[in-house]
């Protein structure tokens, strides 16, 4: 009786492992991916409400974070980071979104000012505050949450001292939501957002009306500000020294930008021209600041009125949960214990579009810089990648918010000020005076609020560094390992290459690599002679030089066009451009194999010098120890020896 045999178990995780490719992954393909129409996604609100649960969800603290660094100003000093929220951070990320419709963000943008392995190390220390930023959201999201759950009046007993294992089961539960598909995650976003700001409308209102029915209230904070701070230019002083401390408030854009490929546009929209992409967009990154705004001004004014001063310090009961505070004390504890739920949720769901940041950004860089394995272009591996990372944070952090926050706002401000660099300098190639003179103004305000950080919380550039030190590592190891993949990923020749290989496809194919110098009648005739002699070939037989000029050695993967020319009427040479001299021969070899189905010689000299630092040559400029490293890449392309290209050398 015939029986079918099942596939291996490692087969089929590993097919649901790389599955992921067909998800995030379709939005920055690899060289042999598929590419998706640019009109699929969500509409723009869906997509914001992903952005939001990290944005929105700083509604949990923010207040608090607030009166603690403000005191009776904290209204005052919120108004002032809704102004440069507005005025500054809203204008640059609407610029950012036009420039990198592809969710590359600021990052795309100064990576084109920067060439060779400058602008890829450049790259890397963004990258590394942007895995700073986004992974701190996520633990410090989590921990919160956790803050929430504990000291929630029905819990506190039950639950106190476990906050180390609630934070790593909220992380770990995130990690399983994007395991199990993306679009699940939107759908969650949604919903949590919803509930959540309709709670805190409820909120919002509940205590406006006591501030205005208490008339005391307000007169009796006016005085004391006045009392404290004399007149409203003091205020207005000190509200921008404070103003770093509240920088957390700014959380969401870079994630507004980074989430971008899953707005749904038009159905017109191209990859080259997504103009519905960009408008809803802007839309979502105006609406999601618009409704931040309203509720940073009115949520620090209430909890400022109404919560005793002592209450917001270490051990208060309003420390971490102004809001929270709020609900239970005028709203009852059973609608107290609803809000906490919905904060709960949507705090620890604010890791999503954090880990949505991470997969959107770290595979458009890495492996296309060799700099990590293939399978970093699909979502469930690096998902599960990410966790981990998490994972191990909230374990040294001990899952403490406090000791996170200065880290997390680093990261942010690190990059809203990259970002309001970028789009100075692309304000100004595009000859916008007016815009460049604008967006400098908010450089520098970025700028400054990012050295006050620094200085006062220095422990965020110590993590920042971690992160930076760490992707270096590993993706100059990952490059190192990659070296002698094939990294061509397509052949195309001119008419006149085309032609110099249907012609040498009837006799034996040789090639001689030759590298350029003075390209005189000379050059050709004594390199000929040599290999001719060196390999003891017979003189009737004639050649096809190959010439390979190295553009950027930094780059890892990308075509290569083949073009061809007769020089001082007798010798045919096929020019190429490559970031590499050995890939660009190798891959030149296997075409011709396979277009002409012979097998084609090439011909080297030896190189010169020491082995070792040959290689190094290889390694970060593309040349140096051209022969053997040909050889090699085509022994990794080509396992059947029969089949391979010959390499000699001479």
């Amino acid at each position: 009786m015939a029986t079918t045999e099942r596939p291996p178990s490692t087969g089929r995780l590993r097919a649901w492992m790389l599955e992921g490719l067909s998800d995030l992954a379709k939005q920055h393909p690899g060289p042999h991916a598929e590419p998706e129409p640019a009109h699929k996604g969500q509409r723009w609100w869906r997509v914001m409400c992903l952005t939001g649960v990290d944005y929105f969800s700083t509604l949990g603290y923010q207040p608090g974070i607030a009166a603690l660094a403000a005191g009776l100003l904290s209204p005052v000093a919120t108004i002032v980071l809704v102004v440069v929220t507005l005025a500054g951070a809203l204008p640059v990320y609407r610029r950012v979104a036009e420039e990198s419709p592809r969710g590359e963000g600021s990052i795309a943008m100064l990576e084109r000012l920067l060439s060779f392995w400058k602008g890829k190390l450049f790259v890397l220390t963004l990258l590394g505050f942007a895995a700073t930023d986004f992974l701190i959201t996520i633990t410090l999201s989590a921990a919160d949450a956790s803050t929430h759950l504990v000291e929630n009046p029905h819990l506190t007993e039950a639950l106190q001292g476990k906050q180390m294992l609630i934070t790593l089961f909220l992380v770990a539960l995130l990690g399983a939501v994007f395991l199990k598909g993306f679009l699940e995650a939107i759908g969650v976003a949604v919903a949590l957002v919803g509930i959540y700001l309709l709670l805190n409308v409820v909120v919002v209102i509940t205590g406006l009306w006591h501030v205005i029915t208490a008339g005391h209230v307000i007169t009796d904070w006016s005085g004391a500000l006045t009392t404290e701070h004399g007149n409203v230019f003091v205020m207005v002083g000190v509200a921008l020294i404070v103003f770093p401390k509240l920088a957390l408030g700014l959380s969401g854009f870079e994630t507004g930008v980074a989430v971008m490929p899953h707005v749904q546009g038009d159905p017109g929209d191209t990859d080259e021209r997504p103009a519905g992409r960009i408008r809803d967009t802007k839309k979502l990154l105006t609406t999601a600041a618009l409704v931040m705004s309203c509720f940073l001004i009115t949520t620090s004014f209430i909890t400022t009125l109404l919560i005793p001063e002592r209450e917001f310090k270490p051990g208060g009961e309003a420390n971490g949960r102004a809001l929270a505070y709020l609900a239970h004390e005028y709203l009852g504890n059973a609608f107290g214990t609803v809000y906490d739920v919905s904060t709960i949720a949507i705090l620890w769901f604010a890791g999503a579009s954090a880990m949505a940041g991470l997969l959107n950004l770290m595979p458009r860089y890495l492996p296309r810089y060799g700099m990590a394995p293939h399978w970093a272009r699909a979502v469930r591996p690096m998902v599960i990648v990410f966790t981990l990372v998490a994972f191990l944070v909230t374990w040294i952090f001990d899952a403490n918010v406090d000791k996170q926050g200065g880290a997390y706002a680093t990261g942010v401000l690190v990059l809203i000020s990259s970002a309001a660099i970028a789009v100075t300098i692309a304000a100004r190639k595009a000859g916008q005076r007016g815009w460049t003179l604008a967006f400098g103004a908010i450089s520098a305000v970025f700028l400054y609020t990012t050295v006050v950080n620094v200085i006062e919380r220095p422990d965020g550039v110590k993590i920042g560094a971690c992160f930076i030190v760490g992707i270096m590592l590993i993706s100059l190891l990952s490059r190192l390992a990659r070296a002698f993949e094939l990294r061509v990923t397509h052949v195309t020749l001119d008419p006149m290459a085309e032609r110099f290989v249907r012609d040498m496809a009837h006799r034996r194919i040789r090639f001689i690599a030759n590298k350029p110098g003075r390209r005189d009648k000379a050059e050709y005739r004594d390199k000929a002679e040599q290999i001719k002699a060196d390999n003891d070939i017979p003189a009737q037989e004639d050649f096809v030089f190959v010439e390979v000029t190295v553009t950027d050695p930094s780059e890892f993967e990308a075509g290569l066009t083949v073009r061809g020319e007769v020089l001082h009427e007798r010798y045919r040479v096929l020019t190429l451009e490559s970031a590499s001299i050995p890939n660009a021969l190798a891959a030149l070899l296997l075409h011709v194999r396979d277009a002409t189905c012979c097998t084609p010689h090439i011909y080297f000299e030896w190189t010169e010098g020491n082995p070792f630092a040959n290689f190094l040559r290889f390694f970060l400029f593309g040349q140096g120890e051209v022969a053997p490293v040909t050889r090699e890449v085509l022994r990794e392309a080509e396992p059947a020896r029969e089949r391979r290209p010959r390499v000699h050398t001479g």
